[in-house]
């Protein structure tokens, strides 16, 4: 696919990108080529092919997430800095 100047300094203006007049020859051949191989890959051709979500079956590999009740509260809060009404105590990250 050609990419003429005024469409490569299009694409330039919108992205905010300053390209000198030196550059231009080189980005535009270089988006030909990207243009190419997009065309390449949306012409292939995928008749029979079953749609692949991933490699492998595999979904969620990671332990069940299970709330347990922690019976020592005092010995948690131990080296808590600060503590009020039985929990930390932090300083305010938001103003």
């Amino acid at each position: 696919m050609q990419v003429s100047k005024e469409e490569l300094l299009h694409i330039a203006r919108l992205s905010d990108l300053k390209i000198s007049d030196e550059e231009i020859d080189n980005y535009r051949l270089n988006l030909e080529e990207i243009l190419n191989f997009a065309d390449i890959v949306n012409n292939a051709n995928v008749e029979g092919l079953d749609e692949t979500i991933g490699a492998n079956d595999n979904f969620n590999v990671f332990r069940e997430d299970v709330v347990k009740e922690f019976e020592d509260r005092e010995a948690l809060l131990q080296n808590a800095p600060e503590k009020e009404r039985d929990m930390f105590k932090i300083p305010k990250v938001i103003q």
